[in-house]
């Protein structure tokens, strides 16, 4: 995954700009961010906290890190059935 140029805390910082009553066409221009960006962002980050974001982003990675694990074992599970249904 591409690694952003914008912290978790700067993009706190925009989206809680705007919940001030920021423009959001001033705030993309003076940021250099697009307006789907911007939004992508409010979804994911409004109302957060910059210590629950952190949070979020541990807690991404544990998933992320548990799903990888997951589908090795199945795919290992798999392999070993395969093996013990054919004829020797």
């Amino acid at each position: 995954m591409k690694k952003g140029r914008f912290t978790e805390e700067q993009i706190i910082g925009i989206v809680r700009e705007h919940e001030a009553g920021a423009a959001t066409g001033e705030l993309c221009r003076k940021h250099g961010i697009s307006s789907g960006t911007f939004y992508n962002w409010k979804a994911k980050y409004g109302g957060l906290e910059v210590s629950e974001a952190k949070r979020l982003r541990s807690l991404e990675d544990e998933n992320r890190r548990l799903k990888k694990l997951l589908a090795e074992t199945m795919l290992d599970n798999a392999m070993l059935k395969d093996i013990a249904s054919k004829k020797w």
